[in-house]
């Protein structure tokens, strides 16, 4: 039988302590992306908190994860739900890829492993994304996914010198079953 978290291109796996050097080149990438700005932190900040990530205790409902290239082994991205309401069934999730591994087919496949975990394994009724209307990439990617415009919140973020608009999408879980051939 093929793993649950072995796609086609991609496999999803824990953070390991060496991971620390892509996770520093990918809040690069996102920077460059437009979207957040956080202040630098050191090398020696991103191997604690990727060794915390690896020996850390485990959220079932929250987590992340390296992607990596299934013919390479290398660690293109990261994925993970970042909160979670149990009792009311929806949850949110966030995805990066770095930049020279963009429009291969990483994220969506990774987005789509993490969500069939989340509805399939866990019963989740709804999936939330929080998208900077200004990446045009990413709504597009989610439209794919099938995820729907809810709302956009306007000028929520400031970055850059000005304000930017925050577009809401969602998907629910028997969406997700119809496009992607699953049972939930």
């Amino acid at each position: 039988m093929k793993s649950f978290w072995v796609g086609q291109h991609v496999r999803l796996r824990g953070i390991e302590p060496d991971d620390a050097a892509a996770f520093a080149r990918f809040a690069e990438d996102e920077e460059g992306l437009g979207d957040l700005v956080s202040p630098p932190r050191s090398v020696e900040g991103y191997r604690a908190w990727a060794n915390e990530q690896s020996t850390g205790k485990r959220d079932s409902d929250r987590f992340q994860l390296a992607v990596e290239a299934v013919g390479t082994g290398e660690m293109v991205g990261a994925v993970g739900s970042h909160q979670a309401d149990a009792r009311s069934g929806w949850f949110e999730y966030g995805i990066t890829i770095g930049a020279e591994h963009r429009r291969k087919g990483y994220a969506a496949e990774a987005a789509e492993l993490l969500l069939r975990y989340m509805f399939a394994e866990h019963r989740f009724h709804k999936c939330q994304v929080r998208i900077f209307a200004h990446n045009e990439a990413s709504l597009a990617l989610h439209r794919r996914l099938g995820f729907v415009e809810e709302g956009r919140l306007r000028e929520l973020v400031y970055r850059s010198g000005r304000h930017h608009d925050v577009v809401m999408m969602g998907l629910l879980a028997d969406e997700f079953a119809q496009l992607h051939s699953v049972t939930t």
